[in-house]
C-alpha cells in the first residue's frame, strides 16, 4: 500500500509541494511472532527459536561494535557506516569530524528479488 505524501523542494522552498508515493506499513512482526512462526515450520519450540533470535541481536551488535561486517549468508549483511564533515588534507580528518553514525543493510539475492515482485495499490 501506499499514499500521497506532499513534500517541499529542499532546493527551492518556495516553490508549491508536490506529491508523491510514500510507501504505508501493514501491520508489524515483532521477534515473539518471528519465534513463534519458525517453531510451527520445523520441530525447535518457540521459546528455544526466541532465544536463538535474541543471541543472534546480540551477537550483530557485538560484531558490528568491533568494527566487523555481519555476513547472514542469503539474508543480507550488516555494516557500520559513518558521515563526516570534510577536510582538505587526510592528516586533518579525526573522530571529532563524525557527524552520524549508520547501520547500512545490504540484502541477499533473494530478498533484493522481493522488489521485483511487488505490486502496489492505493490506501484509501
Amino acid at each position: 500500500k501506499f499514499k500521497a505524501q506532499p513534500r517541499k523542494n529542499p532546493q527551492d522552498i518556495t516553490l508549491p509541494e508536490k506529491y508523491y508515493a510514500a510507501a504505508i506499513a501493514d501491520g508489524e512482526v515483532d521477534l515473539d511472532i518471528l519465534a513463534e512462526q519458525i517453531a510451527y515450520e520445523c520441530t525447535v519450540t518457540e521459546s528455544d527459536c526466541y532465544a536463538v533470535l535474541l543471541s543472534l541481536e546480540r551477537n550483530i551488535i557485538s560484531s558490528l561494535n568491533q568494527g566487523r561486517i555481519v555476513k547472514l549468508g542469503r539474508l543480507g549483511n550488516f555494516q557500520v557506516s559513518v558521515s563526516s564533515e570534510g577536510r582538505d588534507t587526510p592528516e586533518e580528518v579525526n573522530a571529532s569530524l563524525i557527524t552520524k553514525a549508520r547501520i547500512l543493510f545490504r540484502p541477499g539475492k533473494r530478498l533484493r528479488g522481493l522488489l521485483d515482485d511487488l505490486s502496489f495499490r492505493k490506501a484509501s
